[in-house]
């Protein structure tokens, strides 16, 4: 299946869209005022330390403070010393997926409140992005990302992307990193490295080495907080992830950002310059690739299978459930055949819609009661091999007998909901609001809670200023209703739309 990259820059965000045949399949954004963080290595200040929590809260100039988790930081006695080495593993053990921004989680050599001191300063690296009400979560074991290769000071460790499954490719890579000679520190072999030899391996050691250097003077020189190394833009980050020789087509709608593009892939994989092209066409490039349908798809909550059935994603504060349902089809043999065909087309399409919508955490996804348990089976080895081809870390569980699946995926950073949405000021993110029989009902109830609060028997006017919605409610369908209302009250009830009110379920109820 043929695979392209679009990019498209406009002047608030740079948008990058990955397609398998005209299938979107990762979505990635950048706002020019809001570039991301993650990888950034900054030099911060202890800010609190919670032993209850074993972590600490650490300053990096950003407007919340930065998470410290203590297995993800090791004393050390200075930047200079790089940090204290970890001791060496298996390689053959540590196949380890590293398209990640965070290292696996380690655990705290000693309590937290005996390494961090208040006031103390760490030289750290952005692991996760803000999200929500939470600062960015940083790290002290850091990591620099090259082109083949990922440069880690505080291990002893070469390991292999578990990406690359071709055991004697795992070992000729080893062979041909061990036989440069190396800084100090580990290397992961990225699976950009499949295929490449020495003199690639050699060109990112040099240059990552040199990178840390650099890191480590500015950390000797600065004064926290301070960003000692920001990650790349976007632009730069695809073509050092995701372009290879799987991509056939490289599309850019600006000229400017094509010739860096462009310089890019001449200076990281020079091979395959000729695949990036300048999009000059009238059409919006998106357009052009049906990529916009596509990411509105992305942000409705039903999402329809080719078959007729379709699935459902709700977000809660908790986790993401994602219920398979048969829909229109209705299947041409029995029904556990029906389930299986609904159950299968449906592995695709999640697998699909959680890479492109960045969905993280905890993910519960429900499939259609299958009582055939080889049915089970073939569901959710289908749903691990979709799985597989996920730069983000998995863990799932195997097919209840309910037919639950329930899986992790990393966090790094917001997901696209979030990204591009913000909460409905009508539904306040409930995704419902009262009915108008119910605000009426609930406006008739403070009416008479006011007229029974005056101190005197009196006839009343009762101003109900209203949204318009409930204006039009009480002057039609509940005008009897309100009739009656007032003429047990004894008032007379006046009814004033409000055009410019906030909220559907806000009203403001005077006496005079």
């Amino acid at each position: 299946m043929s695979k392209r990259i679009v990019v498209n820059a406009g002047p608030i965000e740079t948008r990058v869209a990955v397609q398998e045949g005209n299938l979107l399949t990762d979505l990635y954004l950048e706002r020019h005022r809001h570039r991301s963080i993650v990888g950034s290595v900054y030099k911060g200040t202890v800010t609190n330390v919670l032993p209850g929590m074993q972590a600490a809260f650490v300053d990096i100039g950003l407007a919340k403070d930065a998470f410290l988790y203590a297995g993800d930081y090791t004393a050390s006695r200075g930047v200079e010393a790089a940090l204290p080495v970890l001791p060496a593993v298996d390689d053959e053990d540590q196949d380890v997926e590293i398209d990640e921004a965070e290292p696996p989680r380690r655990e705290a050599v000693a309590p937290i409140e005996q390494m961090l001191t208040r006031g103390q300063e760490v030289l750290v690296q952005v692991s996760k992005e803000s999200l929500g009400s939470k600062g960015a979560r940083v790290t002290s074991f850091i990591s620099l990302p090259g082109r083949y290769l990922v440069y880690m000071p505080q291990t002893q460790h070469i390991g292999v992307s578990r990406r690359i499954r071709d055991d004697r490719e795992r070992d000729r890579l080893r062979a041909a990193l061990r036989s440069l000679q190396l800084p100090p520190g580990g290397f992961i072999l990225r699976t950009n490295a499949e295929g490449k030899g020495e003199a690639e391996f050699a060109a990112d050691v040099e240059f990552l080495s040199r990178l840390w250097g650099q890191i480590q003077a500015r950390y000797a020189q600065a004064t926290s907080p301070a960003v000692l190394h920001e990650e790349a833009d976007l632009t730069f980050r695809v073509v050092r992830d995701l372009v290879s020789p799987e991509i056939d087509e490289f599309v850019v709608d600006s000229a400017e950002v094509y010739d860096k593009c462009l310089g890019y892939v001449r200076a990281l994989v020079p091979a395959l310059a000729e695949r990036v092209r300048l999009y000059t066409e009238r059409a919006p490039v998106f357009d052009h690739y049906g990529i916009e349908k596509d990411i509105e798809k992305a942000l409705r909550r039903r999402v329809w299978l080719k078959s007729g059935g379709y699935i459902v994603i709700d977000h809660t504060e908790a986790l993401v459930s994602i219920d398979v349902n048969t829909g229109k089809y209705v299947g041409k043999r029995d029904f556990e055949q029906t389930v299986l065909k609904i159950n299968m087309e449906a592995v695709g399409e999640v697998v699909r819609q959680i890479r492109l919508r960045d969905l993280g955490g905890i993910i519960i996804i429900d499939f259609i009661d299958m009582e055939v348990l080889e049915h089970r089976e073939q569901v959710y080895k289908a749903l691990k091999r979709a799985l597989a081809e996920d730069k983000a870390r998995t863990n799932v569980l195997e097919i209840s007998e309910l037919g639950l699946v329930e899986m992790t995926r990393k966090r790094v950073r917001q997901d696209l909901r979030a990204l591009l949405s913000v909460t409905c000021p009508t539904c306040r993110g409930s995704g419902v609001t009262k009915s108008n029989e119910t605000l009426a009902a609930e406006v008739y109830r403070v009416i008479q809670a006011k007229v029974a609060a005056e101190p005197e028997p009196a006839r009343h006017e009762v101003i109900a200023r209203v949204h318009p919605d409930l204006a039009t409610y009480l002057e039609d369908e509940g005008r009897e209703d309100l009739a009656r209302l007032e003429s047990a009250l004894d008032v007379k009830v006046i009814v004033q739309p409000v055009d410019k009110q906030p909220h559907r379920e806000d009203y403001d109820i005077k006496l005079r």
